[in-house]
């Protein structure tokens, strides 16, 4: 990325690149993604391609739109190199943040969303995307009658789950979580259909289960993470019950929110004492 950002906007100046994360790698959470963004944002800042949005005594700032979708366009090449094949969707959200719809190849910011609260749970199972993705090509070129309509209700689950989100903001109703959850349910048994399922994703779906919480796989699957939904009114208690269960398991577990802005330029001032310690580290 560095010598094709040199080539075609004018050489980018020596530097040392810093990388620090809490993103576990390889388990579904677009660490790559997020780690090719940031990449490409630092080096098209570097070499002046775009501008350094921070202004004096500010702690964070963005870039235009205009230049979100160069960092995003220079990103998506770096995950072509680590995935293959990759639909772009998670370098547009680690870009723009919020949440968005794939279709057909087209990306779509979603205006209008709700903040989740989830429980991550990292099952530490490695898994291989390109891999995972070559094997579900593989299963529908062999049994096209029987894979397309599972895809095409998938499909129909993503658009009955945008609808719900789109609808909360104006009316906050806890009715909308029961659906939520169904939908949860239903994808996440097509996904083992098409092939992307594990035997520890089936056990972190029990176990939550047996907490009266429903979860499914995010990102290829085949390992890596799994999202539980949790309610507004889900008892702390129950929560950390599920926790307790996971980690019994051999899980890491995090309780956390869905959204987020995207790619950002942070003062360093503006970095807690614990990244800044990690980055000194480095």
């Amino acid at each position: 990325m560095c010598l094709a950002i040199s080539a075609k906007y004018g050489d980018v100046p020596s530097v040392d690149i810093l990388v620090w994360s809490e993103l576990p790698t390889g388990a579904g959470l677009g660490s790559s993604a997020a780690y090719a963004v940031c990449l490409a944002a630092a080096l098209l800042t570097a070499c002046g391609a775009i501008s350094c949005p921070l202004k004096e005594g500010e702690s964070t700032a963005r870039w235009t739109e205009e230049e979100l979708t160069l960092i995003n366009s220079w990103a998506f090449q770096g995950e072509r190199v680590i995935h293959g094949n990759p639909s772009g969707v998670d370098n547009a959200v680690g870009t723009w943040g919020g949440a968005l719809r794939y279709q057909s190849g087209k990306i779509t910011p979603l205006k209008r969303v709700p903040t989740l609260r989830i429980l991550l749970t990292n099952t530490k199972v490695p898994r291989s995307t390109k891999v995972l993705v070559a094997g579900v090509k593989e299963k529908i070129l062999k049994f096209p009658a029987i894979m397309n309509p599972v895809l095409d209700s998938i499909d129909a689950i993503s658009q009955e789950c945008q609808s719900v989100l789109e609808a909360m903001p104006a009316n906050p109703s806890p009715e909308y979580y029961p659906v939520l959850e169904e939908l949860f349910d239903i994808n996440q048994h097509h996904l083992n259909v098409i092939g992307v399922g594990h035997p520890s994703l089936d056990r972190l779906c029990w176990v939550t289960a047996s907490h009266g919480l429903h979860s499914k796989l995010t990102g290829a699957g085949g390992g890596g993470c799994g999202i539980t939904l949790l309610r507004p009114d889900t008892s702390p208690l129950a929560v950390e019950a599920a926790k307790q269960d996971l980690c019994a398991c051999g899980f890491e577990c995090w309780e956390t929110n869905i959204g987020a802005p995207g790619v950002t330029l942070h003062s360093s001032s503006s970095l807690n004492a614990e990244v800044l310690h990690a980055l000194s580290e480095s």
